[in-house]
């Protein structure tokens, strides 16, 4: 670890906390969790005077995390945020950088800095983040389980008011908060939720419906976020305009319909229940069979299946599982966790048969 002020004031990452499966966002709880699995806010900041971070010299970036962490110290932020623990990308092994994207905690873009002018902060809970010097100076996240939007944006804006009085935030009467891109600009806020929806999938509406949102300002984007593809019938459905809207408008615009795809999703279940009764539970049996006894499965068979699995859980075709061991499951098969639990580097066929291993295990199979 870099050697600076901050230096000794917080817990380095661990091991621990890296392999930890017991995210805030994973626990499977809260309104509407059947179909939302997490709800999540981003605040992007930069500080003044300073170039954003493509453009910034080793010093000035040094400087930025130095300021940063110890505004992360204070004790305005502590009280908003509790202990978040700091570390600079180069001092994480590379495997625990692509777990830590697993989870949803930093971006593929940060897990790829290998650099002591990065850096991560996190709440044991994982429920908040900060990235320091990815592509704004900050990018500060609060993610909860199931939809819970605006207590999300509570969280962050209490800790973002927390950190503005430490910092001097970039800032434009006109613009409003000054980003790296310009799509941030204004609130440089971007809100998402996270949705299971099987039915619309099966029922081949998730297009029609998914594609209609960019007309009312949103954008949907895969399990990883931009870029990634859906897998496992997981979605992310987030605000595209951050300027000339307030954050309010944000949050209420993107929750509400948020609710009308649940409702839709929900309402199409039950059709599929009625119709298609005993088709469905041979389905989803199946899928809980070959999760329980396989030997050899890849992630994206075994998100496919969790999928079916999830749905008979919901509607209570299948007991004994709840939504926190399925999403539990979401991180706990992925290639780099994997890979951390069992503290080597893997094979792609051994991160398979380790992962029908441990799908097995957790779903009492043999």
């Amino acid at each position: 670890m870099r050697s600076g002020p901050w230096k000794g004031a917080f817990r380095p990452l661990g091991g621990e906390v890296v392999v930890s499966v017991h995210s805030k966002w994973l626990e499977g709880s809260g309104p509407h969790a059947d179909i939302a699995i997490s709800s999540r806010v981003r605040l992007a900041r930069n500080l003044s005077g300073y170039p954003f971070p493509s453009l910034l010299s080793g010093p000035g970036a040094a400087q930025v995390v130095d300021s940063i962490g110890k505004a992360i110290r204070s004790p305005g932020v502590v009280k908003a945020a509790g202990i978040l623990h700091l570390v600079e990308m180069a001092d994480l092994p590379l495997i625990d950088r692509q777990a830590l994207v697993e989870k949803h905690l930093i971006s593929p873009q940060h897990a790829a800095a290998d650099s002591r002018h990065q850096a991560v902060a996190l709440r044991d809970d994982e429920s908040v983040s900060i990235m320091i010097n990815e592509e704004d100076h900050i990018r500060l996240q609060c993610l909860l389980p199931a939809l819970q939007l605006h207590e999300a944006w509570r969280a962050a804006t209490a800790i973002d008011d927390a950190l503005e009085k430490e910092l001097n935030f970039a800032f434009d009467e006109n613009y409003g908060y000054l980003t790296a891109c310009p799509t941030n600009v204004g609130t440089g806020l971007r809100a998402s939720v996270m949705v299971h929806l099987p039915a619309l999938v099966m029922t081949k509406k998730a297009d029609p419906v998914l594609g209609a949102l960019t007309q009312v300002g949103l954008t949907v984007r895969g399990l990883y976020g931009e870029g990634s593809q859906a897998t496992g019938n997981l979605f992310q459905i987030s605000n595209q305009v951050t300027l000339g809207v307030d954050e309010e408008e944000v949050l209420a615009h993107l929750s509400n319909v948020a609710k009308q795809i649940i409702d839709q999703e929900r309402e199409l279940r039950e059709n599929i229940r009625r119709s298609q009764g005993e088709r469905l539970r041979d389905q989803v049996g199946r899928a809980y069979g070959l999760l329980r006894y396989a030997h050899v499965i890849s992630t994206e068979e075994a998100l496919s299946l969790l999928s079916q699995v999830r749905l008979g859980v919901d509607l209570k075709l299948i007991e004994g599982l709840d939504a926190r061991q399925l999403n539990q499951l979401l991180v706990l098969i992925q290639p780099a966790f994997l890979q951390k639990v069992m503290g080597r580097e893997m094979t792609a066929e051994e991160r398979d048969i380790e992962r029908a291993r441990i799908i097995r295990q957790h779903l009492g199979g043999n």
